[in-house]
């Protein structure tokens, strides 16, 4: 068994974005051979993302927080490639706040695209996965839903809970041939560090090696995890922080 995704269509949310992590992960899946849509909002970057990876490459405009948007998402792409065989629910938003300065809509809006949207993906996939006998989804978790100090409070708890949903889900779709790993990321260098080089150097400082994640780091090991050659692989979580939490 190898990496080889030829012919695997592919599911990647929040891929949209120049230099993000979802936008490594796709390249990836298609220089592996496999069909990637890339879902996420109209106003990302997406569609010219996908028309740059040819005929491996779609745009998929969804909501991730909206149940019809992923029903809607799902038919599209089996429509033009057959039911999705990959789901990377990588879609993800930001807030770097403590408890107290945390509004309760703000509380909201992290947990209802972290948290309800990783839901709605993984609902919205797997009946075809179960249909077909097999099937893997990979949930972009953080080191933020592992440890409690210095962590932002909604991005934080909408993390922790991702981790839970992953293995109850890997637990219970086993017998039909799916499985469910996750990836926690710790510093990675993309658009969704605020504050630039001075920011990222400053992270750097705090990591045992020295230096932040590149976005095609973190693709490999959602590669891998998509692929025949962790066939055995589920309910794990893989973290890739250069031992930031060891």
């Amino acid at each position: 068994m190898d990496g080889n995704l030829e012919g695997r269509v592919v599911i990647i949310t929040g891929a949209g974005s120049r230099g993000g992590q979802g936008e490594a992960e796709a390249r990836l899946f298609a220089e592996r051979g496999a069909r990637v849509a890339i879902a996420d909002l109209g106003g990302s970057d997406g569609a010219a993302i996908a028309a740059e990876l040819g005929e491996r490459g779609m745009f998929v405009e969804i909501d991730v927080t909206d149940e019809a948007s992923w029903d809607a998402c799902v038919r599209t792409v089996a429509d033009r490639w057959g039911h999705p065989d990959v789901l990377v629910n990588n879609a993800g938003v930001w807030l770097m706040k403590p408890l107290e300065e945390t509004s309760l809509a703000e509380y909201r809006h992290v947990v209802e695209v972290n948290q309800v949207g990783t839901f709605l993906g993984m609902a919205a996939v797997v009946p075809g996965m179960r249909e077909r006998g097999s099937g893997a989804i990979v949930n972009i978790c953080s080191v933020a839903g592992m440890k409690g100090g210095g962590q932002p409070f909604a991005y934080a708890a909408s993390k922790w809970a991702v981790r839970g949903m992953t293995r109850v889900a890997a637990h219970d779709l086993a017998p039909y041939g799916i499985r469910v790993n996750s990836v926690s990321p710790g510093v990675v260098d993309t658009p969704m560090i605020e504050g630039g080089p001075e920011v990222l150097d400053a992270l750097a400082r705090s990591i045992p090696s020295g230096r932040v994640a590149a976005p095609g780091e973190i693709a490999e090991i959602v590669v891998f995890l998509a692929s025949d050659a962790s066939s055995y692989v589920s309910g794990i979580e893989v973290t890739a922080d250069a031992a930031l939490t060891a």
